[in-house]
């Protein structure tokens, strides 16, 4: 049975990263594919390393119904060889992921998020960490509207 392996990738792994982790995590399950496709997330930075996601985006997403249990941690060289497809949210995701890869090998798999949108013209998932409520709101809509996008383009790799 073919697998696929995705990493959703932030900068601290507390906001975003484990969000869009979340939002797949139901959208698998509900399309019946949580065995064929594993989901993680991961920072840029490892600041936040073993730690809950932000209390702002638990709460946020809790009234989504969804439940955040992931604990923070830092990208790894590994990681980058491992995952099939890895997704991040900023330019600022993109320049930080870059010593993570010095050779380039995976840079063909290492895409934008908001590249799976249909609904939102949106460039690149915003940091919520120093706004409001509605920053996450956003972000998680950004997030619901990708992650669609992303489970029909792994479904037609799986197919």
């Amino acid at each position: 049975m073919t697998t696929f392996r995705l990493l959703f990738v932030c900068m601290g792994n507390i906001c975003r990263s484990p969000a869009a982790e979340g939002v797949m995590l139901r959208m698998v399950r509900e399309a019946g594919l949580h065995e064929r496709i594993h989901i993680d997330s991961a920072g840029t930075g490892g600041w936040h390393a073993g730690n809950q996601s932000d209390a702002r985006m638990r709460k946020a997403a809790a009234t989504r119904g969804l439940e955040l249990v992931h604990l923070a941690r830092q990208v790894t060289p590994q990681d980058l060889a491992d995952f099939d497809l890895v997704l991040i949210m900023d330019d600022q995701n993109h320049q930080d992921i870059q010593p993570f890869d010095p050779a380039r090998r995976h840079s063909a798999k290492i895409r934008y998020f908001c590249e799976f949108c249909t609904v939102h013209d949106a460039r690149e998932v915003p940091d919520p960490y120093y706004g409001g409520p509605q920053g996450f709101e956003h972000v998680l809509d950004l997030l619901e509207d990708g992650c669609a996008g992303v489970l029909k383009h792994i479904h037609t790799r799986l197919a």
